[in-house]
């Protein structure tokens, strides 16, 4: 009757445990697809957001170097290559000039091969009779002066010969028209701002910081650049040492990728306010954000999730400083943690 008894016992005691075994799976539910990235130490600094602005390293107005009459400008939208034309002015008054002092130099060519050979003959009259040596060196006299006047001649060409080709406004560096200052048909003078060309490939960003971060940023440096949604990164070029006496900051500029952001448009940049420290990071992503506090999951050599709180610090990017119960090289789940338990087994997919 006992052994009846026991047997009974145990196949009840039994039950109960596998009843319990497959309530804790119902409750845990089968393995997650999950993405994970590992725990690692990074040196980062605290920072602060500061405006800053996208701006063209070549931006200019382009500008009449004769006077005249517009005959083309480039319509805004077109994109040129260094040296193209952006607009021209009527040359006709400068033809006319060229063709006369070309006849001046073929007149005073004309008048020193006429002088040369004149002094040849005077210089053989000379050897025998005295009375030509007076002659010759009058025409020696006049041959040097025609010289001079040959010079000057061929200077008066060329000078108008420049001011031919700049009739033709061409563009100093490849870029686009953004803005026509003047139109066809106007007059310009000397001087006078025809259309505004940008360069829309080699661009920076200029922004201004309180003097006190001045210490914690160096050329090289690689800064955060945000525009709403859009996350990108800058190399400092330039800092500029002399702060302003009224507000207190100093200039910097960064190198911009092109293509990024257009010209003119505002951002946020973020500047170090501190040194570089040794943190631990993870993405961003494995963040979990519920009322009771801020967690994320470390995957254990089970492929079973822990849920660890943590405490968030500075950050880069889409890294970010986490304090808690985590080591570097921890696997944390930075996709398919939004409906994870804790102690539910993973399956880790790559991508």
């Amino acid at each position: 009757m006992n052994t009846t008894w026991c047997r009974v016992a145990a196949a009840v005691l039994m039950t109960i445990g596998l009843g319990a075994t497959t309530a804790t799976h119902a409750q845990q539910g089968p393995p997650a697809n999950v993405r994970v990235d590992v725990v690692a130490i990074q040196s980062m600094s605290s920072t602060t957001l500061v405006p800053g602005t996208v701006i063209s390293r070549n931006d200019a107005n382009l500008a009449a170097e004769v006077e005249g009459r517009l005959l083309s400008v480039a319509e805004v939208g077109t994109r040129v290559a260094r040296s193209e034309a952006v607009a021209t002015i009527e040359d006709t008054a400068l033809r006319l000039r060229q063709s006369e002092l070309e006849a001046e130099v073929m007149r005073a060519e004309a008048r020193l091969v006429f002088l040369e050979s004149e002094e040849r003959r005077f210089a053989r009259l000379a050897e025998s009779n005295l009375a030509a040596v007076a002659q010759l060196e009058q025409t020696r006299s006049d041959r040097e002066v025609a010289k001079g006047d040959l010079q000057v001649a061929k200077a008066r060409l060329a000078q108008n010969r420049d001011l031919l080709a700049r009739t033709s406004i061409t563009a100093p560096f490849d870029g686009v028209i953004v803005e026509r200052l003047m139109m066809p048909g106007e007059r310009v003078t000397e001087g006078s701002d025809v259309v505004r060309l940008v360069d829309q490939e080699h661009l920076e960003v200029i922004t201004r910081a309180p003097l006190e971060y001045y210490r914690f940023v160096q050329p090289g440096l690689r800064l955060d650049l945000r525009a709403g949604a859009m996350l990108a990164t800058g190399a400092v070029r330039t800092v500029v040492a002399v702060g302003d006496e009224d507000t207190h900051q100093f200039e910097l500029r960064l190198d911009l990728e092109a293509g990024l952001f257009p010209v003119g448009q505002t951002l946020r940049v973020s500047v170090p306010t501190s040194a570089m420290q040794e943190v631990l990071v993870v993405h961003r992503d494995a963040l979990v954000l519920r009322p009771e506090g801020i967690s994320l999951f470390v995957i254990d050599a089970n492929n079973q999730a822990r849920q660890v709180s943590v405490t968030t610090g500075i950050g880069s990017g889409e890294l970010i400083e986490v304090r808690g119960a985590v080591s570097a090289g921890d696997r944390v789940v930075v996709r398919g943690n939004e409906r994870l338990r804790p102690g539910q087994a993973v399956n880790i997919i790559s991508g």
